[in-house]
């Protein structure tokens, strides 16, 4: 059945591939941007659809419109962005939310919340669970998203309590694939960018430090099995790919997928980055019947193409 679904940040990295997912399944989708770190170009493919709507709209202000389902995406989520107007990435995780739970109330739409890993900030716990709380620093450099998306969930749980809403919260781990942007400064983007222009590869730390990357369909599918379960699942949920590894040997990987010469160059590690970030996902598993799929060679590859021809592009 045919329902309509608002993708807000619906023309990023995750948000236009949850818009053609959304399409592909036969729904009805509004893809809400203000375009800071989203571009027209990763939605231009889904513009002849005519299930397929695109709102130019702030989420810092309310939004009027009807709806059956909320995704809440919109967020700029690299350091690069998100430190750019530190304030405003504030506004957007708690006053975003304020509205969107306000529009989710008004027309009794469910609502999917797109929270981070950055909520356990440096964990103690590895790998983290959901219980976990946190070691986060709300004064440091990287407090306005961290912190910004903290109070978000706050938001989404008070609304639940209080207002009966129906709300789904993911914790999304390091997604990787076509249609980052180029310049976000997210490790995988970073390194295959470098990589294909020969420059040096720039890492930062000592290379010892460890991510677990999730392809983007992966990340995605999740996304819309969460949604769909039943109204006693809220989250917070992790979602990501358990597999750790170590940024020195991703970068090594690149390299060699790419056949560049680059050679490796390690710079300090910025304030507050975490060491370690690998996910727990027994609640997906057997919530969702939910684990990747894609393996990080055959993943790396495609996002390798992208970037190739998005470079030749300009």
């Amino acid at each position: 059945m045919s329902i309509q679904i608002v993708v807000t940040g619906g023309a990023g990295f995750l948000g236009s591939h949850l818009c053609e997912r959304l399409l592909q399944d036969g729904h009805d989708v509004v893809c809400v941007d203000n375009y800071f770190t989203g571009t027209r170009n990763n939605i231009s493919h889904l513009l002849s659809d005519l299930r397929f709507e695109v709102l130019r709209h702030d989420i810092t202000f309310p939004l009027y419109l009807e709806t059956d389902q909320i995704y809440n995406l919109a967020c700029p989520a690299s350091p690069v962005h998100y430190q750019f107007d530190p304030v405003q990435t504030t506004k957007t995780s708690v006053h975003g939310a304020i509205n969107m739970l306000g529009l989710a109330k008004r027309t009794r739409a469910k609502i999917f919340q797109a929270s981070t890993s950055e909520v356990y900030g440096d964990p103690k716990e590895h790998p983290q669970k959901e219980g976990y709380r946190g070691e986060v620093n709300p004064i440091g450099p990287r407090a306005c998203y961290d912190e910004g998306k903290r109070c978000a969930e706050t938001l989404f749980f008070d609304y639940h309590r209080q207002h009966g809403l129906n709300i789904k919260v993911a914790r999304i781990f390091n997604t990787y694939g076509p249609r980052m942007h180029p310049n976000d400064g997210r490790v995988v983007s970073n390194f295959i960018v470098q990589a294909l222009k020969g420059e040096d590869i720039t890492i930062y730390g000592d290379g010892t430090q460890t991510r677990a990357f999730c392809y983007v369909d992966d990340l995605i599918d999740a996304f819309v099995r969460l949604m769909a379960t039943p109204d006693d699942v809220t989250g917070p949920m992790n979602l990501g790919n358990p597999a750790e590894l170590p940024i020195g040997e991703l970068a090594e990987t690149i390299v060699s997928l790419v056949g560049s010469k680059s050679r490796l160059v390690k710079k300090p590690l910025p304030v507050d980055d975490p060491v370690q970030r690998c996910p727990d996902i027994s609640l997906a598993r057997t919530t969702l019947n939910w684990e990747p799929t894609v393996p990080i060679q055959d993943g790396l590859k495609r996002t390798i193409a992208y970037f190739k021809e998005l470079l030749i592009d300009q």
